[in-house]
């Protein structure tokens, strides 16, 4: 895994000696909202933290206004990149600047819903050796139910999202992932720039032994922008098609057991208007070099089945659920 060594705009770097958790916070835009995330992780209590903080494309304005409020916290850094790298590469960056225990995601359009959501997450994964990852409750705007945009689970798990279960992915707004975990996945797939790294990440973490539950108890905030998004017309959907596919072909599934898939998205890609971007994701997924496809160990398969498999109903259903979740109203 390779990273850009950003510039470091204002505050400190992490400490040298042992903390609890790195925080890690992407921005490219949207200044409330970042500000409303930096302040909600820099209040955190419970444990030695540390912010860090990378934009990747933001005018001079936001960055001296972040800097302005925020560059004198005493647990607080805020790097630039030259350019957007996208998700996968951009938390791949941030992880490798500090070695805090635990990585703590935070999208910059939400927010903690307390101060104890950190070091709740750090004392779960004290309690549990073989837990790799937890996924937070992503709360809506208004923080009174789950914000269903962002519900990337079972719909039968729909009515526990405050409660604890076993999962096989996490939702990115909201996130903590023990390090030792990431260190042995070795992070991201940086090609995937956004959607699915997640799920990548989970699968293999999975394979290795890790286990992944989602933590009803700890919440995030989530007032996503939308006009700071791809489109569904463009590279939304065809990352969307793509990095799912090559997913699958990461685990030695062959084009024609993927068919089902491929004809599932294409048709719903259709009814919606960005039947395009989908096949230019199809060709990308065709195109990408695969180097060592994996077969899924007996106790992944296992895994898969009785966290994903049996909660999610037939295929298309599935196919249908993943996109029209995501899809625009």
């Amino acid at each position: 895994m390779q990273a850009e060594a950003p510039r470091l705009l204002s505050g400190r770097r992490p400490p040298p000696g042992a903390y609890d958790a790195d925080i890690i916070i992407l921005c490219l835009g949207r200044l409330a909202q970042t500000k409303a995330a930096i302040a909600s992780a820099l209040a955190q209590q419970g444990g030695r933290f540390h912010v860090s903080v990378l934009d990747q494309g933001s005018g001079p304005q936001m960055l001296h206004e972040l800097g302005l409020s925020f560059g004198k916290a005493p647990h607080f850094a805020l790097y630039g990149a030259s350019a957007n790298r996208g998700v996968a590469a951009g938390r791949n960056i941030l992880a490798s600047l500090g070695h805090g225990r635990v990585l703590v995601g935070l999208d910059n359009d939400a927010r903690f819903a307390d101060a104890a959501v950190v070091a709740g997450a750090v004392r779960r994964f004290e309690t549990a050796p073989e837990l790799g990852a937890i996924g937070f409750c992503i709360l809506a705007a208004d923080g009174q139910g789950p914000d269903l945009t962002s519900w990337g689970y079972p719909k039968a798990m729909l009515a526990r999202y405050r409660a604890r279960f076993e999962s096989t992915r996490f939702v990115g707004a909201g996130h903590a992932i023990r390090r030792a975990a990431w260190e042995s996945v070795g992070g991201y797939d940086e090609s995937f720039f956004f959607a699915w790294e997640e799920y990548d990440f989970c699968l293999a973490a999975i394979a290795r032994g890790w286990r992944v539950f989602y933590e009803g108890r700890l919440a995030v905030i989530h007032a996503p922008a939308p006009e700071a998004r791809c489109h569904w017309q463009g590279a939304r959907m065809t990352h969307f098609v793509r990095n799912r596919l090559i997913i699958g072909r990461k685990w030695r599934q062959s084009w024609l057991g993927l068919a089902p898939r491929i004809l599932g998205y294409g048709l719903i890609a259709a009814r919606h208007g960005c039947f395009g971007a989908a096949w230019e994701g199809f060709k990308q997924a065709w195109a990408a070099p695969i180097p060592a496809p994996r077969k899924m160990p007996g106790p992944m398969r296992h895994y898969l089945k009785m966290n994903e498999t049996r909660h999610r109903g037939a295929l298309f259903t599935r196919l249908r659920l993943e996109l029209l979740s995501r899809l625009p109203a």
